[in-house]
Parts: C-alpha cells; structure tokens; sequence
C-alpha cells in the first residue's frame, strides 16, 4: 500500500484527465453535434433506459463517474485499503475531485467572460465619448 500521502497526490492528479475528458465531451464545440444528438434523444425517447443512456453523455457529472471507472481500471488505484473497499473509495473520492475541478475550470471561463463582456462594452462607452468610430 502507498504512503496516505502518495494515494492522496494520486487521487488529485487522476483526478485531472478524468475532469479533462469528462468536460471537453459535455461541453466543447468538437463534440457539440454527437452532444446535440444525444439531447435529442434524451428528449424524445420513451425509453427511460435509452434516455438514461444518451443522458450521459450531456451531463458532466454522470459521465465523470465512467470515465473514473475506466481510469481506476487502468491505473489500479485504491484509496485507503488493499481491497474492493479502496477501489470503492477511489471511485467516489475520484468523481468528488474532478467535479471540482470542473465546477472550478466552469466559474473561472464563466468570469474570463463575463470581464470579456465587461471590458468590450467599456471600450464601446469609451468610443462613444470620444466619437471614434
């Protein structure tokens, strides 16, 4: 077993592509139209289990605890114990962290783009006082 500290300094850093990945497919323009054909589906569908299905790949929360499983399968991290236990706590703890990094990495482009809007209409306002076109 890992030192605690060494497990922690793990699940931190997987934590990172698990984000990335979990992120990028929900949310980024290079997948918008498989996303958008998902969303469709989720709501058109009369299947629950189709729609549940689809669902997953809008939501970054659902779909960060797949890729977790994927990542605890092919690093083999466990978390506390030897065990079923510390592949049950890695996949918690792993899904917990990446979701703040995402809640994160979202507040932050959320405010980029807010001071972006911000800035661009203080330009116009400047423009406007001085008479520049």
């Amino acid at each position: 077993m890992m030192p605690l500290l060494s497990q922690i300094l793990h699940l931190f850093i997987i934590a990172i592509p698990v984000a990335c990945i979990a992120w990028t497919v929900t949310h980024e323009e290079i997948f918008r139209e498989p996303r958008e054909y998902c969303q469709k589906i989720c709501g058109s569908t009369e299947s629950i289990t189709k729609r549940k299905f689809f669902y997953l790949f809008t939501c970054e929360y659902c779909f960060s605890h797949y890729i977790s499983i994927i990542f605890l399968v092919i690093t083999q991290f466990q978390l506390l114990y030897d065990d079923w236990r510390g592949y049950l706590l890695a996949f918690f703890s792993l899904v917990w962290i990446a979701n703040w990094y995402m809640s994160l990495f979202g507040y932050l482009r959320q405010s980029l783009k807010v001071e972006k809007i911000e800035a661009k209409m203080k330009d116009e306002n400047l423009k406007e006082m001085t008479g520049d076109k």
